[in-house]
């Protein structure tokens, strides 16, 4: 990637990555949506990954152009280019998240219908002990494998509170920069802060909660 000489120049860079990867996350989030080839994700998760990691760069750049002694309108500009940069990364984050979970669980599925099959040749056959065996292994097996989608869909739930959290802590961060120069808000400011603290912390318990008692539940089943 060329290195812009002048302002303009990185802000136009800056624009054009940023058009790029809106275009490219459209066509993500339509692939994440439906049954999806996995080599074509994959290309384009190469292809997003490789437009954010120039779009940082960028960035980099009007940082240190910045530094070097730029006005108060072209740092609120580095702020709002740093800002989409953010937002792009932790929605691309999510949604990869989001399809990972939807090629496990359509592996778990697979499973469980291999296991299914298996069942049905055991309980038609003629209960030799070789197939009484058998037939134990398939029932361990399919108690594995549920209880890796249990697992998968608790370690989902935690990747959403995690990018709630992230999601707060850059609306707490703006909350400050208002707090800093309007005092008189301060107090309500805080409350507010204390509330969104209890609630992340409620969700984490809850998601604990439900997890400890499915997981009893597939030990006692």
């Amino acid at each position: 990637m060329d290195v812009p000489s002048s302002w303009d120049a990185l802000r136009k860079q800056a624009r054009k990555i940023e058009a790029q990867l809106d275009e490219q996350m459209h066509s993500y989030r339509r692939l994440v949506s439906t049954k999806s080839d996995g080599a074509e994700t994959s290309d384009l998760e190469a292809g997003i990954d490789l437009l954010l990691k120039q779009l940082q760069q960028v960035n980099a750049q009007m940082k240190a152009w910045v530094s070097s002694g730029g006005s108060d309108m072209v740092s609120h500009t580095l702020t709002r280019h740093q800002e989409i940069l953010q937002d792009l990364t932790q929605e691309f984050n999510r949604h990869q998240s989001s399809f990972r979970e939807k090629q496990k669980r359509a592996s778990l599925l697979e499973e469980f219908k291999e296991f299914d099959r298996t069942r049905l040749d055991l309980e038609a056959g003629d209960g030799s002990s070789e197939q009484a065996l058998l037939k134990e292994h398939v029932g361990i097996n399919r108690n594995t494998a549920q209880m890796d989608g249990v697992i998968s869909q608790a370690q989902a739930t935690l990747g959403t509170l995690v990018f709630q959290r992230s999601t707060f802590g850059g609306i707490n961060s703006k909350l400050s920069n208002v707090t800093s120069r309007l005092p008189t808000v301060n107090t309500i400011l805080s409350a507010i802060k204390r509330k969104k603290s209890m609630d992340t912390i409620i969700l984490l318990l809850a998601a604990a909660v439900c997890t400890f008692l499915i997981f009893i539940y597939w030990l006692t089943k």
